[in-house]
């Protein structure tokens, strides 16, 4: 049995304030409408030190004590592509956005008549709900399915 695979490793950050979220309307067609910010942890850099850089990156804010809140994992060629879940309400600055897309702050209750991404509502659910740790896709009967745990 083949212990080591190819990973790809990529953080997302939900960032809120009472009862708003820090969202990004995303422009790239793989993954469009709105969504956590975040991306690649790149080579040798802690994954604590890469939210703090991604979040810096695309909204403009200096987040301060970002929480692993949970798991996301799907697979990919020859391996599988993870993605480490925070949150955080402390930080400093004001919002900006990239070219990644447009920052937005959105009130929760109104998140589902908006166009988010497919998998925004149950990738929340499991950042939210301290009894749930992993968003896992998996591919049974050559069709997608998320599994929560």
């Amino acid at each position: 049995m083949q212990r080591t695979e190819n990973v790809e490793l990529t953080v997302l950050c939900l960032i809120h304030r009472n009862d708003n979220y820090l969202l990004q309307n995303r422009l790239k067609d793989d993954w469009k409408g709105l969504t956590l910010p975040g991306g690649h942890i790149e080579k040798n850099e802690s994954i604590i030190d890469a939210v703090i850089r991604e979040m810096k990156e695309e909204t403009g804010l200096d987040i301060q004590n970002p929480r692993l809140c949970g798991i996301k994992q799907f697979p990919i060629e020859n391996g599988r592509y993870i993605v480490f879940l925070f949150h955080t309400d402390e930080f400093l600055g004001e919002v900006t956005s990239s070219e990644e897309g447009e920052m937005i702050w959105v009130k929760k209750s109104d998140l589902p008549k908006m166009n988010t991404v497919n998998d925004l509502p149950p990738l929340l659910q499991v950042m939210e709900d301290d009894n749930l740790t992993e968003f896992q896709y998996v591919i049974e009967n050559g069709k997608w399915n998320v599994i929560i745990k």
